[in-house]
């Protein structure tokens, strides 16, 4: 298997937007008030911290020069008291930061969850399941950081910057240049560094997202791995994968690490020329000892929150490329949404009209042309024909999955564009080849099919499809777990399930994808009868390659290159001597040589 490159839908930007800045923001606007107080509390050590250089300044002035022990005593209760604020408010701000950032995540990733549910098919076609999940916890979770550092840092360190170059050009301006005097190369080297970093950081999470979509297909897929032995070959791969992570990572990390040591060293070099300067003032008299003692703590006021905003800056660019994708996805549009006056149907008849329906995958590909045909309520109705010649997407079409290029389906005389997705299909069953059974117990993947039907209602379900007699024989009965996918069970187990949902949901409307092949015969035998009491006073489209299951359809339409080209019973196609006939024949020919054989 080879190792998954970046996809097409996953491309490289160049540099972090702020229009995606602005609107990851926009998260905090249910939180005004909380982010208010978290502002609030941080303005007050901001506050404190600024203080701190003054009272230090007057300490050496007025109090230690002076040799007043008693006011510099009432001074340092006075710097313990502040402090002992400082320390409060912190606390206080750590906790509404750390609630409001959860909660962002929550709303963020339901929204996501959300969004991604009414994608189309073609949305989970073309993307594996890995790399949807990488967006939905991975993703979100990289935000963690960039909420807390920059509501709660963010705007105080700005405020802090602007407070001290205020203060110390005030007290002196010619020690404030010196210490600045490194502040716009420092600028320059950020801004060139930052977009490399950025398209590093993005390669390293498009790198983490071929890893989990190749865990979670090989994992899925192991009976086939281990079948073929072929262990060895996916270690390679996984190996392979993980190397290109952690090689992405190391290049990301590496740049992003020179950001500190840049901050440090301006610091320290602007802390060298303000001390080298103020000597040379404290020897003129220009300044006081406690005035440079205080400007060199202003100094490191100044720098500390550069220093944050550097690393803001730094987290910002390194997790930006998971709010990029989260964006991405929750930007795509469903291509079947549901019309603003959209209408609820009412119980159905089940009546069903393609009037020249015209359908296509992909543009310029058609998959249907111009068909037309009416089905009557209580019908059942197979769709015959070889792969590819268009039965599926009849179905898609009935259930809205997909939307005709031209023309219409009617259901009572509905235009299925004009109802809701909900009233449309919730009154649909779809029993499909490949069983989906979800983790948990056999009662409840039954009552999926109506989630309020009560314990009695799903077991009578059960014995309709004479699913009751093995699932008695389990460990736990109805309480037995099943693992995704319902691997404990056999395939044919699977299906009983399968048309007991179906069966449990009552469906106006009632799809059968190749449902019953691939079964034993004595198993299809007791889902025959099940089928049958499905089938009774619903309207039924059964697609079936194993023909002799349909022999007792109301109609059967033979299907071949996106057109309806025979229609009627059993015996009239059979009569006709055409495809059907044809297609009857070889397979009746080939269960009698099979059978002959053994």
């Amino acid at each position: 298997m080879p190792i998954n490159k970046i996809d097409e839908d996953e491309m490289i930007n160049n540099s972090v937007k702020v229009d995606l800045i602005l609107r990851l923001f926009s998260y905090l606007k249910p939180y005004k008030f909380q982010a208010a107080v978290a502002i609030s509390l941080m303005g007050i050590v901001t506050g404190v911290e600024l203080l701190n250089p003054y009272l230090l300044k007057l300490a050496i002035d007025k109090y230690i020069i002076a040799k007043n022990v008693s006011g510099l005593m009432l001074l340092g209760l006075v710097m313990i008291a502040i402090k002992i604020v400082s320390m409060f408010c912190t606390r206080q701000r750590i906790k509404i930061m750390s609630e409001m950032t959860n909660k962002i995540h929550l709303t963020i990733r339901q929204e996501l969850y959300t969004h991604i549910q009414k994608l189309p098919l073609s949305f989970f076609d073309h993307r594996p399941v890995g790399k949807i999940l990488a967006r939905v916890i991975g993703d979100v979770n990289s935000l963690s950081n960039l909420f807390n550092n920059s509501v709660a840092n963010l705007v105080p360190d700005l405020a802090t910057i602007i407070a001290v170059i205020i203060i110390m050009l005030s007290m002196n301006y010619r020690l404030a240049l010196a210490s600045f005097v490194t502040l716009p190369l420092l600028v320059v080297f950020m801004g060139t560094v930052e977009i490399v970093s950025h398209q590093r950081w993005q390669i390293f999470r498009k790198k983490t997202s071929n890893t989990n979509a190749f865990t979670h297909e090989n994992f899925s897929g192991i009976r086939v791995v281990q079948s073929f032995t072929a262990e060895e070959h996916t270690k390679r791969d996984f190996h392979g994968l993980l190397q290109e992570n952690l090689d992405a990572f190391i290049r990301a990390v590496r740049l992003n690490d020179l950001f500190w040591p840049s901050v440090e060293l301006s610091w320290g070099i602007g802390t060298i020329a303000v001390f080298w300067y103020g000597i040379h003032l404290l020897n003129t008299g220009t300044v006081t000892i406690g005035l440079l003692v205080a400007f060199s703590g202003y100094v490191s006021m100044f720098w500390r929150p550069v220093m944050n905003i550097s690393s803001f800056y730094n987290t910002l660019v390194a997790n930006m490329s998971g709010a990029e994708r989260i964006f991405e996805i929750m930007d795509i549009k469903p291509t079947i949404q549901e019309a603003e006056r959209a209408v609820t149907l009412p119980v159905l008849r089940g009546e069903v009209e393609f009037k020249n329906v015209t359908f296509g995958y992909v543009a310029g590909q058609t998959v249907l042309e111009n068909v037309s045909f009416s089905v009557n309520a209580g019908e059942t109705v197979a769709l015959v024909g070889p792969t590819g010649a268009g039965k599926t997407s009849i179905i898609n079409l009935i259930s809205r999955f997909f939307q005709p290029q031209a023309g219409k389906v009617l259901i009572d005389g509905y235009d299925v564009r004009d109802v809701t997705f909900e009233s449309l299909r919730s009154q649909m069953g779809v029993v499909l080849q490949d069983t989906f059974l979800f983790s948990g117990s056999i009662i409840d993947n039954i009552r999926y099919g109506r989630l309020n039907a009560s314990d009695e209602a799903c077991i009578e379900a059960a014995k309709a499809v004479h699913a009751h007699d093995f699932i008695s024989k389990l460990e736990n009965g109805y309480e037995t777990r099943v693992q995704e996918r319902g691997s404990r069970l056999s395939f044919g187990q699977r299906q009983q399930l399968a048309f007991a949902r179906a069966l449990l949901a009552e469906p106006r409307i009632l799809i059968l994808d190749e449902a019953t092949a691939g079964i034993d015969t004595h198993t299809e035998r007791l889902l025959q009868q099940g089928i049958e009491k499905l089938l009774a006073g619903r309207t039924s489209f059964v697609i079936a390659h194993r023909l002799s299951t349909i022999v007792n359809a109301d109609r059967i339409m033979v299907i071949d290159r996106g057109r309806i080209i025979e229609m009627g019973t059993h015996q009239e196609l059979l009569r006709k001597k055409g495809s059907y006939y044809h297609l009857f024949m070889a397979q009746f020919r080939f269960l009698t040589e099979e059978k002959g054989a053994i």
